[in-house]
């Protein structure tokens, strides 16, 4: 039997029985489309999440009060010194160190005239605007002033501000955050969100205002940019041993930019071959559907597979007729769940467009190779059990 017969006997059988190719091929079909989706859904996550935190740049590390082994949260409640503006102060020294940022955060009411809302409240000082990737839309940034005993000097971010002042300026106008009042000295560009927080509907205040509004002894957090090129390891040693110099004892966490990305790029990898392999379990499904409808379909054909042998054909050909049935059925359903997939893909895309989906040629690739794998697997037993029959009690059989 020629190639060219071989797969058109394959074709023509797979078409001949149309309603039944396509149920099966439906069963992959729909095993395809969830892993594909589901993977898409995951690397768009973990895509996003890492270009949220890249977009501070690499060469930024942070400080938090309790030290890990101690407990995380634990440590971060029953830590006995915190951090403070004097710690920070002493980090700014390092010559690795280009700029710092200790600061606090918390909710608080914010108000204007006769408008008022709960907002985000970020406490810090001048060179958030460097670390943070801040940029000014209109007047400026906090200014320079007293670490210790700032002025009352307000930004807005750009979502804040819309919500207070609407097409007002902003500029020199007065809001109240807590019980104190302060000047508007500048409005922001909008930033986005970060994991949940959206950074514009926010107000910035120095980190001294913010010690006293949220009422605490200690920063929450000191960000810390070091000069690029330079390795980070080192500058958390560094940076390490002046914090363990002032306070006796690592009671403190370090944790840098690339740690933080590697950690997180570990997490959503297993997020997303975790929900791939949930939607794999429909691919099961998928491939014992064409192990019963090939074993249905080798039962029904006895008199061709006689035919067949009759004339010529050997047990290895007719194996490879059934197994080539199948694989084609398991491609078409493959075909079909990619083609299903992009279509939802296009739709979740305009209907929510900050959905994070991101499907990747590999997965598809591997999606289409996995189908054509099942429907190998599962043909397997009927082709064996086709190409095994006698001939001549087949052409006996009506």
């Amino acid at each position: 039997m020629q190639t060219a017969d071989f797969l058109r006997f394959i074709f023509r059988s797979v078409m001949s029985a149309r309603m039944r190719s396509a149920l099966t091929a439906l069963g992959i079909a729909i095993g395809i489309m969830a892993v594909t989706l589901l993977t898409a859904i995951g690397e768009g996550v973990r895509t996003y999440v890492t270009d949220t935190f890249s977009q501070f740049g690499t060469n930024i590390m942070n400080i938090t009060p309790g030290h890990a082994v101690t407990g995380g949260m634990g440590g971060l409640l029953n830590t006995v010194r915190p951090l403070t503006l004097a710690d920070a102060d002493a980090i700014s020294r390092l010559p690795e160190v280009r700029a710092i940022v200790p600061n606090v955060t918390g909710l608080a009411r914010i108000g204007a005239g006769n408008r008022s809302r709960n907002a985000m409240v970020l406490s810090a000082t001048p060179a958030a605007l460097d670390v943070w990737k801040l940029s000014v839309a209109t007047g400026s940034f906090l200014p320079a002033d007293d670490l210790h005993a700032a002025r009352a000097f307000a930004v807005l971010g750009s979502k804040l501000k819309q919500e207070l002042f609407g097409n007002r300026t902003a500029l020199g106008q007065w809001v109240r955050i807590g019980d104190s009042r302060y000047l508007v000295v500048g409005t922001l560009e909008s930033k986005g969100q970060l994991l949940g927080f959206d950074l514009d509907d926010a107000a910035y205040i120095p980190v001294s205002r913010g010690l006293q509004l949220f009422n605490r002894e200690g920063l929450m957090e000191i960000d810390i940019m070091f000069n690029p090129g330079l390795p980070s390891e080192r500058v958390a040693k560094r940076v390490k041993a002046v914090m363990i110099d002032r306070h006796g004892r690592e009671d403190f966490s370090i944790i840098t930019q690339d740690e933080m990305l590697g950690t997180l790029d570990r997490i959503l990898n297993v997020l997303t071959m975790s929900v791939a392999a949930l939607g794999s379990i429909s691919l099961l499904v998928g491939g014992v559907g064409i192990l019963t409808i090939m074993t249905t379909a080798v039962r029904e054909r006895v008199n061709e597979i006689g035919l067949l042998r009759a004339i010529g054909a050997t047990e290895r050909q007719v194996l490879l007729l059934f197994l080539g049935e199948a694989i084609l059925l398991s491609l078409l359903g493959g075909m079909a769940g990619i083609l299903m997939m992009a279509l939802i893909v296009g739709t979740l895309s305009l209907a929510m467009p900050g959905l994070p989906l991101s499907p990747q040629p590999a997965y598809l690739l591997a999606a289409l190779l996995v189908s054509a794998l099942i429907g190998l697997v599962a043909g397997v037993a009927p082709a064996r059990n086709a190409a095994r029959l006698n001939p001549i009690e087949s052409l006996r059989t009506e």
